[in-house]
């Protein structure tokens, strides 16, 4: 039997906690800056968790489940 491998894109993507939950950068903030807002820029910094109805099928992407 092979063995069974976490896809890359996901684990380029997707943190655990130590509580289990999955973290996620926000997208939007690599290029074209000029025209967002300093505020909208700011808030697409920080890290956020993934929602739950998303989170059985990252975690069976990741080969958690």
């Amino acid at each position: 039997m092979p063995k069974m491998k976490t896809k890359s894109s996901a684990k380029k993507r997707f943190k655990l906690t130590g509580t289990g939950k999955l973290k996620r950068k926000h997208a939007f903030k690599s290029h074209i800056l000029t025209k967002k807002s300093k505020k909208r820029k700011l808030a697409l910094t920080h890290s956020t968790l993934v929602h739950k109805s998303d989170e059985d099928s990252i975690k069976t992407q990741l080969r958690l489940k």
